[in-house]
């Protein structure tokens, strides 16, 4: 880390030839890497590759749900256990990641993650029917749980306080663009060279940029292994965080935002290809490219969470998911776009802005807060996400929109709970 201290007084103290250096105290050095340091840059680069890598492994699937649905005859609510099985048991894992990232460190455990689940990807892209790909999709989504949780930790031990913000965002800002290119790549190879080619191409670069990590990622500082902390130890600091006045409300805002984003994404591809749109799988996969619209919104929402507080910036972006959702009720393509993009920018702004939150209000074990938050997070997503698609069959997407507003209502209310208690 950089030495700040102030420079040299001009003047002399009577009766000495010299002042000795003003020095800052201690209170007010930073206790992690500064931005603008090289530090900084490191780590921000190297979580910025670990969540693209993340996020591409696990949503590269979203897209070929129509396909597998046409492939395996099955329906859109099965075809999506793809993608729910990996964040369901990626939920799962995250607590589990927790507790083994304090006996053998942060970077280690998100390296063999990724790498162990760009492997699983490769395993799905050449297994032989619909069960092994679930069985390949769910063990994937067990090996990412040491990456998430992890690397929130991770920011928060290592990075100081006053540019935590903006570095959460653009890790956010990774997620997201992993998860465009995983989505937009994935339509446009598996149109051109099969899907299954496609899955082999998502894994091997993932691997790559796993290795590119490890490298880049700086050892941790401020983290200390301990191997001494037994599971009453986890469940004492779970405990404590579930039993906070605020962490409990966070974490429900988490599972509200990710459920109405992946129910969102899930069934676009299935309305989008059937009429009036009637889009092709290629075109239908541009729309993906929204996640660009979130790679900005999450920088720009943490630097302003840093300035403003978390509680504004989460609940605009509930409402910006809220104007979205009503968006994509039209008949207009151009509506039905421009809605996917809100609500895309309000899904990174609300993610970016509680996730950081998470940091600042846990004390002490950062990284079980952040496994609760993520637990949340992914169960969410995955419960929710799966939900949606019986909607869907059984009443197109009008249902489905009111199925999101409700959800959208429900993190409004505790977004306005934790607005009351003040600014943080």
């Amino acid at each position: 880390m950089q030495s700040l201290s102030d420079s040299p007084k001009a003047g002399t103290a009577a009766g000495h030839s010299a002042a000795a250096p003003a020095r800052k105290p201690a209170a007010s050095l930073p206790r992690g890497a500064v931005r603008g340091s090289a530090a900084y840059r490191n780590i921000v680069l190297a979580l910025f590759c670990s969540g693209f890598a993340t996020f591409s492994l696990l949503y590269c699937v979203q897209p070929l749900l129509p396909a597998f649905a046409r492939e395996f005859h099955i329906g859109a609510a099965s075809a999506s256990l793809a993608l729910s099985l990996s964040t369901g048991f990626l939920a799962v894992s995250i607590l589990l990641a927790g507790m083994v990232s304090e006996r053998y460190g942060r970077k280690e455990l998100m390296f063999a993650s990724l790498a162990t689940a760009a492997c699983c990807n490769l395993l799905a892209g050449v297994a032989p029917n619909w069960e092994m790909i679930l069985v390949a999709r769910a063990l994937e989504g067990m090996a990412l749980g040491g990456v998430p949780a992890v690397a929130m930790a991770y920011l928060a031990e290592e990075i100081d306080a006053g540019g935590l913000g903006y570095a959460m965002g653009l890790y956010v800002g990774g997620n997201a663009f992993g998860g465009m290119v995983g989505r937009v790549a994935m339509s446009t190879l598996s149109e051109h060279i099969g899907w299954r080619h496609a899955m082999l191409a998502i894994g091997a670069l993932d691997l790559a940029l796993a290795v590119a990590f490890v490298m880049m990622l700086p050892a941790s500082r401020n983290f200390v292994r301990n191997g001494t902390m037994q599971l009453r130890d986890h469940l004492a600091l779970w405990r404590r965080h579930l039993g906070h006045a605020r962490l409990p409300l966070t974490f429900g805002i988490a599972a509200l935002n990710m459920g109405i984003f992946a129910t969102s994404y899930n069934y676009a591809g299935f309305r989008l290809m059937s009429p009036p749109f009637s889009l092709s799988a290629t075109l239908t996969g541009l729309i993906f490219s929204a996640y660009i619209f979130g790679i900005v919104s999450s920088s720009w929402a943490g630097s302003l969470a840093d300035r403003y507080g978390r509680a504004p910036l989460v609940a605009a972006g509930i409402a910006t998911s809220c104007a979205g959702l009503f968006l994509t009720c039209t008949s207009s393509l151009a509506l039905v776009i421009t809605g996917i993009v809100l609500l895309t920018i309000g899904f990174f702004t609300t993610h970016s802005a509680a996730s950081s939150w998470v940091g600042r209000m846990a004390s002490s074990g950062r990284g079980h807060a952040a496994s609760l938050y993520l637990l949340s997070y992914y169960l969410g997503g995955s419960i929710l996400g799966s939900a949606g698609g019986w909607f869907w069959e059984h009443s197109g997407w009008n249902a489905v929109a009111a199925f999101m507003l409700l959800q959208v209502v429900t993190a409004a209310w505790l977004a306005r709970r934790l607005w009351r208690q003040g600014r943080l």
